[in-house]
């Protein structure tokens, strides 16, 4: 890092202030510039303090950390990081992802704050994410061919849509699938880098406001035009095509992966079930996790897009589809759904 990292810490709990406050301490990348104890505090110290990263409670009084990412711009949400607990709070995780915030780190209940020294690690990787993300401190974008190159492949009878994302997934999810037509013609799954006990309520809220279906994956669930099937965190989610239905379950093979669920793992299992037929889409995200996927789905004749860099939250997982030649068009998210529609109709 050229220079610290400049953390504000928005905590109602002084055990959870404590234990964050000791966990950075332990990184010479970071300086913690000041704590805030409930929304109100928090907004004050943010235009006070400016810092690069903010780590924000939901749950807290006076002003609830929703209020606090309300009142703050695009650019300033994706400064946040959510420390939430899954248990109690899934809709508002869901709700402040949806609305721009960085990333979650998942807490324990507070049964178990001991265990808050263990995330850590996690705690100080995302921090950092999030710093590199800010816009001043972004790598430079590749470029992926801007239009949809004339191959073999492009008359092709699409059947499938895959979409795997990560940070800044929730709220392009959503926005891509509200821009979906009713009558869009094939059935989508997607996967998303979230812990379990939040796609439940990040189906729900998508589907509130799509013309589509949107619902959380399930072992059987049917996989058809105008339904959109969201892995289930925790889990990879394959897919079967037996006598002309194509559906969906849930596993937790290979276990060794970093994310479940894991968007290699469906892709590869979209182009070993469904062949040429599939369309992949990468939208925003760090790492680099669909990119064997993506290099399933194009061996086996199909399609691969991206978001481009001027649109994501992380440019991370669509530039190494690009970097690997995988990406044979790319295009910012408010306009990917034209891109999808004339990549299925050529």
């Amino acid at each position: 890092m050229s220079r610290l990292i400049r953390v504000l810490v928005v905590d109602d709990s002084a055990f959870a202030r404590k234990v964050l406050r000791d966990v950075m301490a332990r990184h010479a990348s970071i300086e913690l510039v000041g704590f805030a104890r409930d929304g109100l505090e928090a907004l004050e110290k943010i235009a006070e303090l400016r810092p690069d990263v903010i780590t924000l409670d939901l749950m807290m009084p006076n002003l609830d950390g929703l209020g606090v990412l309300d009142a703050l711009s695009p650019a300033d949400r994706r400064r946040v990081l959510i420390v939430s607990t899954a248990s109690s709070e899934s809709d508002l995780v869901v709700a402040a992802l949806a609305s721009g915030a960085f990333e979650l780190v998942s807490k324990p209940t507070a049964l178990a704050t001991d265990r808050l020294y263990e995330l850590g690690g996690e705690l100080i990787l995302k921090i950092e994410a999030a710093f590199a993300a800010l816009p001043t401190n972004a790598a430079t974008p590749l470029q992926a061919p801007p239009y949809l190159l004339p191959t073999p492949h492009s008359r092709t009878a699409r059947s499938l849509l895959v979409i795997g994302t990560s940070t800044g997934g929730p709220q392009a999810l959503a926005r891509l699938i509200a821009a979906l037509p009713a009558d869009f013609p094939l059935p989508v799954a997607a996967a998303l880098h979230i812990p379990a006990g939040y796609t439940h309520a990040l189906a729900r809220r998508i589907n509130e406001s799509a013309a589509v279906e949107v619902v959380e994956a399930d072992n059987g669930v049917v996989l058809r035009p105008g339904r959109v099937v969201i892995a289930r965190g925790g889990s990879h989610l394959r897919l079967r095509l037996r006598e002309g239905e194509l559906t969906g379950w849930l596993s937790s093979v290979p276990s060794d992966t970093a994310h479940f669920p894991s968007v290699n793992v469906l892709f590869e299992s979209a182009a070993e079930q469904c062949g040429a037929g599939v369309v992949g889409l990468v939208l925003t995200g760090m790492g680099d996790d669909g990119t064997l996927g993506a290099g399933a789905i194009v061996a086996a004749g199909g399609l691969v897009l991206t978001e481009s860099a001027s649109s994501c939250v992380v440019y991370g997982m669509p530039r190494a589809v690009v970097e690997a030649g995988h990406s044979s068009a790319e295009a910012p998210l408010d306009q990917l759904v034209g891109l999808l529609l004339a990549s299925i109709r050529a």
